[in-house]
């Protein structure tokens, strides 16, 4: 077997159609496209979410909901999270030792939730506490700071 002995297998391989040169082409007069009709046309260009003038599913579909465009967001951090850092030796915590630790991310603000126990003496500074968060912090000594 040599390199110019090489072809493609039988059926792989087809020739392109030829669309618009005659009718011996089989081909020719409407060229594949139909009679009439904006598809008919030259230039023509289907509106995206146009469904051939069905009412579009964007359009059937209700519109609910709403976005509060002054919602506060906060990354939430758990006692058990914190019970970790303390476990760790860290008995301060604040923002800088949350983003050390990847409970947050730099410029979030960060929530202390109560899920989780905490048995160490810690004190800790967050955007927000939950109340039974801040009285967990509280109850074993710890003081529970608000920026």
């Amino acid at each position: 077997m040599k390199l110019n002995n090489l072809k493609p297998a039988t059926g792989s391989t087809h020739s392109r159609r030829r669309i618009g040169r005659g009718p011996g082409s089989g081909l020719g007069g409407t060229s594949t496209r139909g009679h009439k009709g904006a598809k008919a046309r030259s230039g023509y260009k289907q509106k995206i979410g146009f469904e051939g003038g069905q009412m579009p599913l964007q359009r059937r579909l209700p519109k609910f909901g709403f976005k509060n465009i002054n919602r506060v967001e906060y990354q939430a951090v758990n006692l058990s999270s914190i019970q970790k850092l303390a476990d760790n030796g860290v008995t301060t915590i604040g923002l800088s030792e949350l983003v050390a630790a990847g409970l947050a991310s730099k410029g979030q603000l960060v929530k202390v939730l109560a899920n989780g126990t905490l048995s160490t003496k810690v004190d800790v500074t967050a955007n927000a506490f939950s109340a039974s968060a801040k009285e967990a912090i509280e109850k074993v000594g710890g003081t529970a700071t608000n920026l």
